[in-house]
């Protein structure tokens, strides 16, 4: 079986997709942009061959590099990044050399879609936010009225994380908008009040679950960029049950298959007419990817398992081999900004917690905006130790409470 895995060595963790996949007797093709002396040796030891290209977005340079290791090795059986930034050209690749194992150019789009998404989300039964596809200011205001006005939120049709995002408060932000916005297709959604819970699930060749998880973020990543604010979240012990139902009732719905998939859910502060009760979880968006940075390590430590195997062993025999960890606990991340200043320096933190934290370092620069500069991952065997930990890791000193960070309300 041959797997071409783009972009291998980034985020720095995803090596481990290839150290598995080796494992289990794949041959692993690597095609990346950095140069072969700077990757870590556990993933040259995991790649059959790496192809360097000049860059990832160059279409013509990446379909010569899997026309060549296709010649040298024989058909390719499957094609994937687990990134959203190359998800569309996974797709067109796929389709150009007829590899059937994932998603192609005319699926896509829908997955890519926020405003297709809804009609899946109405297919699953599972309610969603409404969605204005932005043309004009008179359509827009049309919106507002119809959800029953101000706030709104704005963000583009197609993107990815809080790039481009707007809160729209009231007419003067609406004009703000449509002054800066970018002349891409922007999408306009009713503002809902709650937390963003994620529901996350390798499906097999069924759309059936190998293993779930689900984490609890901040209620928007869009201020914490704005703001430039400290960024904390965390991985669940388990998958609240309506969350796990409508979750699967989504992955059937778009026909997902043999991925590792990423979903994300409001769950609502407080009723909101049209979507539930408080406390009920309404559709946000979905992505066809893991989690971003290095969520997936996350959910290793909150669960005692490895989700580079169980992904790889869905590759290569459609099953999941690794036994259900009885170890459940939080993990939980801090994000701690170069510019703030905290009452407990790092070392202190790693040296207060050193039995906790199972992860921390530099979050490479192309990630920092969202997740900061400086990460610290702990488990915690709970919700209340989690909270503890968070409290002492992300406290800022008295000259920086203008920029407090910003703490998720409680569950």
């Amino acid at each position: 079986m041959n797997l071409v895995f783009v972009s291998p060595n980034f985020p720095r963790t995803y090596w481990n997709f290839c150290d598995r996949l080796a494992a289990d007797g794949v041959n692993v093709l690597g095609i990346g942009d950095a140069p072969y002396e700077t990757l870590e040796q556990g993933l040259r030891d995991s790649l059959t061959e790496y192809y360097r290209v000049e860059a990832l977005d160059d279409y013509d340079e990446m379909f010569r590099a899997v026309a060549f290791l296709s010649f040298k090795y024989g058909h390719i059986d499957w094609l994937e990044s687990n990134n959203e930034f190359w998800l569309e050209s996974d797709a067109r690749l796929r389709t150009d050399f007829n590899i059937t194992t994932g998603v192609g150019t005319d699926e896509i789009q829908a997955y890519k879609s926020k405003s297709g998404m809804k009609a899946f989300y109405e297919r699953a039964h599972v309610p969603s936010a409404r969605c204005h596809r932005v043309s004009t200011r008179t359509a827009a205001l049309a919106f507002v009225d119809e959800v029953g006005g101000y706030p709104v939120f704005a963000k583009p049709d197609v993107g990815v994380g809080a790039e481009g995002t707007y809160k729209i408060d009231d007419a003067s932000d609406l004009e703000r908008f449509f002054s800066d916005k970018p002349d891409v297709q922007y999408v306009m959604e009713e503002f809902v009040s709650g937390d963003i819970y994620s529901y996350d699930a390798i499906v097999d060749s069924h759309g059936d679950p190998l293993f779930e998880n689900s984490c609890w973020f901040p209620p928007s990543m869009a201020e914490i960029v704005e703001g430039r604010l400290d960024f904390t979240y965390r991985a669940l012990p388990d998958v609240p049950a309506q969350l796990r139902q409508r979750g699967r009732a989504v992955v059937k719905a778009f026909g997902v298959r043999s991925r590792f998939v990423h979903m994300e859910f409001f769950r609502l502060s407080e009723d909101h007419t049209g979507l539930g009760e408080k406390g009920d979880f309404v559709g946000l968006e979905v992505n066809m990817r893991p989690a971003g940075g290095y969520t997936p390590d996350m959910m290793n430590i909150a669960h005692a398992i490895d989700v580079y195997q169980i992904w790889a062993d869905m590759i290569a025999f459609d099953r999941r081999r690794l036994p259900v960890s009885k170890v459940q606990g939080c993990c939980v991340y801090v994000g701690r900004r170069d510019i703030h200043s905290y009452v407990h320096p790092l070392k202190e933190v790693l040296d207060h917690y050193e039995d906790d934290i199972e992860m921390a370092g530099r979050m490479p620069d192309a990630l920092a905006d969202d997740m900061c500069n400086q990460y610290l991952m702990a488990w915690e065997p709970d919700m209340r130790t989690a909270d503890v930990f968070r409290d002492y890791a992300m406290e800022q000193a008295v000259e920086d409470t203008a920029t407090s960070s910003t703490k998720p309300s409680g569950d």
